[in-house]
């Protein structure tokens, strides 16, 4: 069985959200980050780099949340064979991680930023639900857990951004969301 590590409050939480949308059973495996679980020589055999997310699918050991939901959506989910999709798919995967979450989440940037990236993505949900058009995919899963975390963590004022929004809450609303990280944020 698949087993994801992470700890109480870490980015596994996105990878645990696309397992639980598309059915793959698992074990999370959690780590006491506190008291350095994921510096042990045990985890470091997993990821060298001591962080997770990091995954262990039978002998094949994976880190970094945008490889490892590039990983399942390839081996588990459904992804088109064409490669342009696939790409498309990766390019946004990357755009979460690299683009997204350093531009809201890093103050320095933030206000320059927020702008920026919001108003394009607010006029792609104006156009359709999804990022990719008609249907839920894991690039959905990457975008959709950052926009996700700016009310949870930064409470900025999004009512510019009203598809945004709506996006967010399609989001927020899905049952394997509110699995993986819904239940969390409530506690």
């Amino acid at each position: 069985m698949l087993k994801l590590y992470g700890g109480a409050r870490s980015r596994a939480s996105i990878v645990q959200w696309y397992l639980e949308e598309i059915g793959v059973p698992y074990e999370f495996v959690l780590l006491d980050m506190q008291n350095g679980e994921h510096r042990q020589p045990e985890f470091l055999a997993i990821n060298p780099m001591g962080k997770v997310p990091a995954i262990v699918d039978g002998d094949f050991k994976l880190w970094e949340s945008g490889a490892i939901l590039l990983y399942l959506a390839q081996k588990y989910g459904k992804i088109s064979d064409s490669l342009e999709k696939q790409a498309e798919i990766a390019q946004w995967v990357l755009f979460g991680n690299a683009t997204l979450g350093p531009g809201i989440f890093v103050e320095a940037s933030r206000d320059r930023e927020t702008p920026r990236l919001l108003t394009p993505l607010n006029e792609i949900f104006e156009k359709q639900p999804f990022l990719l058009g008609e249907e839920f995919s894991v690039a959905d899963v990457a975008v959709g857990s950052i926009l996700a975390y700016i009310p949870m963590m930064l409470k900025l004022d999004l009512s510019a951004y009203p598809a945004v929004l709506d996006y967010i809450k399609r989001m927020t609303e899905r049952p394997a969301y509110q699995k993986a990280i819904g239940a969390r944020t409530a506690a």
